[in-house]
């Protein structure tokens, strides 16, 4: 299973300093925590950090399917992610689990695209109306685009 998660944090210089090795950490001691030994062992046979995005704060989780329960009930106590001997104070809010990483794309496309409208409802002036409207306009554009790009390859297999 691959679950999708993000870090939230008050602290700008969290997100920026976070690296998987730091992450796989935090996520192993909480589990170990929370699950003690045998958890921790579940959970570890194939637990890996897949993808990171410090800009964003995305972060994909991969474990076996047998133990994503483990680890989704041990992501709340995530606390704090340690780099370059700081703490950084920070949660991990998770956004989907899923089967593969495709369907963890597509989740976080939808996702991506309810917050950025949520941002236009909230904007004050119109020029963060309009970065936001071409924020929105270029992430439709990419993901037609990459659609039209599936959709020739799912026909050259069948």
């Amino acid at each position: 299973r691959y679950v999708l998660c993000e870090v939230v944090s008050e602290d700008p210089r969290c997100r920026q300093c976070i690296e998987d090795r730091a992450l796989g950490l935090a996520v192993r001691d909480a589990i170990a925590r929370v699950h003690g030994d045998y958890g921790l062992a579940c959970c570890s046979i194939s637990f890996t950090v897949k993808y990171l995005n410090a800009y964003t704060g995305t972060v994909l989780l991969r474990c076996r399917k047998d133990s994503y329960r483990l680890l989704c009930s041990a992501l709340p106590f995530v606390r704090y992610l340690e780099s370059r001997a700081q703490r950084y104070p920070c949660f991990l809010n998770t956004l989907h689990v899923g089967g593969t990483i495709r369907t963890c794309q597509k989740f976080l496309i939808q996702y991506n695209r309810t917050q950025l409208l949520r941002l236009l409802q909230n904007c004050t002036n119109e020029e963060e109306r309009q970065c936001v409207q071409k924020s929105l306009l270029s992430c439709s554009l990419t993901e037609e685009q990459s659609q039209s790009g599936d959709e020739e390859e799912d026909d050259g297999t069948e």
